[in-house]
C-alpha cells in the first residue's frame, strides 16, 4: 500500500481558518504518482483540513480524514508548526485499476469523487438548509453594519476595519446560533467560536465552501463549466483569506505600536509594577530586564513626581545599557475608593531569627548594613536593612567582626559580620542576628575587638512601621469622613477593643450607600454588611475575615458592589498627573473607566495637548465597564492613539463576584480580540512567589492561561526579579517545547528522501 496527499503542490495559505479547504485540496493533478515511502506532513498555520488517501494496488479507498487543530489563542495568533498525523482514509473508489500496470496508478480527484468527507451530512442535515442559515447569519452580520454606519464613519482610519469587525462580532453574539455550531461541526465547516478576529470573511468563506462541496456532488467529466466556476470561486474564497490575513496582521500591528516589539523569540510582554523601592537600589531595574521585563509601570496613586521621574531615570538608563527596549506605563489614580493613611507607626524595625516549635534558634536574621543608598543585591533578600551615617566605620569592619548594641527596649544585643559585598555605589556586609532586636534610628554599633579602638556606627533612616487594624469576623468597624482622626493611634498596637474606626475622605461613598448593602476592603479580603449611615459615619459589621484576622492598612481598596455610585471621569489629581505621564511615559493607564464620558474627556484631553502618540491602555475594573466595553472601544477608537485593554482582576472579582471572574475573562479577551486591541492580564499574578518565593500550582495553571494575552502583569514583591524570571520561561515554553517536539519527530522519520512534506 501507498500513501499519497491528496493537495496541490504549494504551500497551504498562512491565513487558512478553521474549514475544509475544497476548493484548494480538489484542484490537484488528477494523475501524480508517489514514491512508496512514509509521508510526513508539516502545516505551519493551523486551520486547513489534509486530506490523506490510502491506495491498495487495487482500489482507491479512504478511511480518516486528518485535520489540522485550530490554536484557540483568539487574541492574538502566533505562527508555529503543527505536525499532522499519518491517517489514512478510506473509501470506495469508482475505478478498478490493474495491479500490474503501475502507470496505471492514479489518485483521483476529489471533485470527481461521489462520496466525501461530508457524506455524512446527508443523514444528518440538509446542506442546502445550512447555507441558507450562514447566509442569514451573514446578512444579519452585513445589516449591523449598515445600521451603526454613522458611528463607524466617526472612527479613525486606523481603527475603521476594526471597529467594524467588532460591529459584526458583536451581531454574531446577539444571535441564538448554538444549533447552527452544532451542524457546522458535524462537517468540521466553520467554528463560530473562534472568528471573531475575522467574522464576515470567515463566514464568506464558510458560505463559499458549502457553496463548492454542493458543485462537487454533482460534476462529472464534462461538465467543464462546472470546473470554469469552481476555479471563480476559489478566488473569491482566497480574497476572503486575504481579510483574514489582513485582520490578524491588524491586531499584530496594533500591539506593537502599544507594547512594543517583542524581542529574542518571546510570545508575551511582561510588565512589573515598581515603587520607591528601585530608587533604593542601584540594580533591581537592570536585574528585572535581565529577568525578562518589557515594560515597568508605575502607579500614579503612589509617590511623587520626583519619586516617578528618578525610576525613568533608572528604566532608560539601563534600557540603553543593556540594549533591551522597555516601555513605560503610568497609571492614573482615578476615583477609586481607598482607606485614608492610618498615623505611622514607631520608627523602628524588628530583627527575628527563625526558631523551631521548641523556640530555639533554626536560622539567625539575615541583616544587610551599607550606607544610605546601597541597597542590597536583590538575590540576597535580607530580613532587616540598616544604614549607617559613618563611612569610617563601614571601612573598618572586616568579615568575622562582632557588633555590640543596645536595642530600643534596652536589651544587650550582637551581630556578626558574615560576608562581604562590593556594589555599585560602594561596599555592603552580611551580618547574622541570633536573638530578637528592635532597632530604632540613633542606635549606636560598636566593633568589638580585643585591641584598639574603633569608629562608632549610628543606625539613621529607620522608616516608620506601617499601621493597620486587624479585623475579624463580628468585629463593628466605622468608617469616618473626616481626614484625621485621634483614634488611629490605637488601631495599630494595644487595640484590644473589637470596635475600630478608619477614615475615607471620598464624599461618594457617604453619599451613595444604603444599610443592608455590602462593602469589601483591600481586594475583597475582608467583607461587611453596612449596619447603618450618617452624613460623616457608615458603621460596618465585618462578615468574613481570615481565621485570626485580617489586616486592614492605608490607602486599601474600597468596594460598594451593591450601591450606584456616580464618579467623576478624571480627578483633578489625574489631570495634573496627565501632564507629567505624557512627558515621559510611553503610555497612561486610565483607571475605573465606567462610561463613555470618562473615554470622551481624556479624548479632549489629550487632543487639546496634542498627545496623539501616547497609548492608551483601559482598565476595566468595574460592572459598569465591563458592560460597556464595546461601547468604550469605539469611542476611545476615534482617535488615532494606540489602544490596550488591561483585565484587572482584583477590582472585577469584588464587583462583579469571584464565580464570573473566568467568565468574564474569556467575554473581555473575545471582545477585544474582535476590535483587535492587545489585552494586558493583570492583578495577582504568581502573587505567592512575588511575596514568598514559592509559587502554587494554581497560579502556575493561571499564567500559563494567561498566555493568550499580548502581556502579563506583575506587581511587587521581595522575590520580583525571581518571579519575573520564572514567568518568562512559563511564558516562551512553548517555543522551546515545539522545537523539541519537532527534532523528535525529525528523529523518528526515515532519511530526508522518505519524507513527503508541504511548507
Amino acid at each position: 500500500m501507498t500513501t499519497s496527499i491528496v493537495t496541490n503542490h504549494k504551500a497551504i495559505p498562512h491565513h487558512a481558518i478553521n474549514t475544509a479547504d475544497v476548493s484548494e485540496l480538489g484542484l490537484c493533478s488528477l494523475r501524480v504518482k508517489f514514491a512508496y515511502l512514509p509521508c510526513r506532513l508539516n502545516v505551519r498555520q493551523p486551520g486547513q483540513m489534509v486530506q490523506l488517501l490510502a491506495k491498495s494496488r487495487k482500489t482507491l479507498t479512504w478511511k480518516t480524514t486528518a485535520f489540522a487543530i485550530p490554536n484557540e489563542n483568539n487574541e492574538a495568533e502566533r505562527s508555529s508548526s503543527h505536525a499532522c498525523s499519518n491517517d489514512q482514509g478510506l473509501m470506495p473508489s469508482k475505478n478498478e485499476h490493474n495491479s500490474s500496470d503501475p502507470n496505471g496508478e492514479t489518485v483521483d480527484s476529489l471533485l470527481k469523487s461521489e462520496v466525501g468527507p461530508f457524506q455524512g451530512v446527508e443523514h444528518l442535515m440538509n446542506q442546502a438548509s445550512l447555507m441558507d442559515k450562514l447566509k442569514a447569519v451573514h446578512l444579519h452580520v452585513l445589516a449591523s453594519e449598515q445600521w451603526n454606519a454613522s458611528r463607524l464613519k466617526l472612527s479613525h482610519k486606523h481603527y475603521m476595519e476594526s471597529a467594524t469587525n467588532l460591529i459584526h462580532y458583536l451581531a454574531l453574539k446577539c444571535l441564538d446560533t448554538e444549533a447552527l455550531k452544532d451542524d457546522l461541526a458535524l462537517i468540521s465547516l466553520l467554528n463560530l467560536e473562534i472568528v471573531n478576529s475575522s467574522v464576515l470573511a470567515s463566514l464568506t468563506t464558510g458560505i463559499q465552501l458549502l457553496e463548492n462541496v454542493q458543485l462537487n456532488s454533482v460534476r462529472t467529466d464534462e461538465d467543464v463549466s462546472a470546473g470554469v466556476c469552481m476555479r471563480e470561486r476559489s478566488n473569491q474564497q482566497m480574497k476572503g483569506n486575504f481579510m483574514i490575513n489582513a485582520m490578524r496582521k491588524k491586531a499584530c500591528l496594533n500591539r506593537e505600536l502599544l507594547l512594543g516589539l517583542l524581542q529574542d523569540g518571546r510570545r508575551t510582554h511582561i510588565m512589573t509594577t515598581v515603587g520607591k523601592e528601585v530608587v533604593e537600589s542601584e540594580t533591581l531595574i537592570a536585574d528585572l530586564i535581565k529577568a525578562g521585563t518589557s515594560i515597568i509601570r508605575i502607579n500614579c496613586a503612589h509617590g511623587n513626581p520626583e519619586i516617578w521621574s528618578e525610576i525613568i531615570r533608572k528604566v532608560k538608563q539601563s534600557s540603553q545599557m543593556l540594549e533591551a527596549p522597555c516601555r513605560i506605563l503610568m497609571d492614573l489614580a482615578g476615583p477609586k475608593l481607598r482607606t485614608n493613611n492610618l498615623h505611622p507607626g514607631p520608627c523602628v524595625v524588628k530583627i527575628s531569627p527563625k526558631k523551631n516549635a521548641t523556640g530555639n534558634v533554626n536560622f539567625p536574621a539575615q541583616v544587610w548594613l551599607s550606607h544610605k543608598g546601597t541597597g542590597a543585591p536583590p538575590h540576597l533578600s535580607p530580613d532587616a536593612v540598616l544604614y549607617i551615617d559613618n563611612q569610617e566605620f563601614l571601612t573598618a569592619i572586616k568579615v568575622g567582626d562582632t557588633l555590640g548594641f543596645i536595642d530600643a527596649r534596652g536589651k544587650k544585643r550582637m551581630l556578626k559580620i558574615s560576608r562581604v559585598f562590593h556594589v555599585f555605589s560602594g561596599t555592603g556586609f552580611m551580618a547574622e542576628c541570633f536573638r530578637t532586636a528592635y532597632v530604632s534610628s540613633g542606635t549606636e554599633l560598636h566593633i568589638k575587638r580585643k585591641k584598639g579602638r574603633f569608629p562608632v556606627g549610628q543606625v539613621v533612616d529607620v522608616p516608620a512601621r506601617e499601621s493597620f487594624i486587624r479585623l475579624k469576623v463580628g468585629d463593628m468597624l466605622t468608617i469616618s469622613r473626616d481626614e484625621y482622626d485621634k483614634s488611629y493611634q490605637d488601631n495599630s498596637y494595644g487595640h484590644t477593643s473589637r470596635a475600630h474606626r478608619i477614615a475615607c475622605s471620598s464624599g461618594y461613598l457617604f453619599d451613595a450607600v444604603k444599610p443592608g448593602e455590602r462593602i469589601a476592603f483591600d481586594d475583597g479580603k475582608i467583607w461587611g454588611v453596612i449596619k447603618g449611615t450618617s452624613i460623616s459615619e457608615i458603621v460596618v459589621s465585618i462578615t468574613h475575615a481570615g481565621p485570626r484576622g485580617t489586616k486592614l492598612g492605608s490607602q486599601k481598596s474600597i468596594n460598594i458592589p451593591d450601591s450606584n455610585i456616580r464618579y467623576e471621569g478624571l480627578t483633578s489629581k489625574d489631570l495634573v498627573d496627565l501632564e507629567f505621564v505624557a512627558s515621559h511615559a510611553d503610555m497612561v493607564g486610565v483607571s475605573f473607566v465606567r462610561d463613555t464620558r470618562d473615554i470622551i474627556v481624556l479624548r479632549q484631553e489629550l487632543e487639546k495637548r496634542k498627545f496623539q502618540n501616547l497609548g492608551i491602555v483601559l482598565k476595566i475594573e468595574t460592572k459598569s465597564g465591563l458592560e460597556k466595553l464595546p461601547l468604550l472601544l469605539l469611542e476611545a477608537m476615534k482617535s488615532s492613539n494606540p489602544l490596550g485593554v488591561m483585565i484587572a482582576r482584583g477590582d472585577l472579582a469584588v464587583e462583579c463576584g469571584w464565580e464570573r471572574l473566568a467568565d468574564i475573562q474569556e467575554e473581555i479577551l473575545s471582545i477585544s480580540s474582535a476590535a483587535h486591541i492587545p489585552v494586558i492580564w493583570a492583578t495577582q499574578v504568581l502573587e505567592s512567589l512575588v511575596k514568598s518565593g514559592v509559587p502554587t500550582r494554581a497560579e502556575i495553571t493561571d499564567v500559563a492561561n494567561g498566555r493568550r494575552t499580548s502581556c502579563i502583569m506583575l506587581n511587587k514583591g521581595k522575590h520580583i526579579v525571581q518571579a519575573v524570571s520564572t514567568l518568562s520561561n512559563i511564558v516562551n515554553c512553548k517555543v522551546k517545547s515545539d522545537k523539541n517536539r519537532s527534532e523528535a519527530s525529525c528523529s523518528l522519520q526515515p532519511s530526508p528522501l522518505g519524507r513527503c512534506s508541504v511548507e
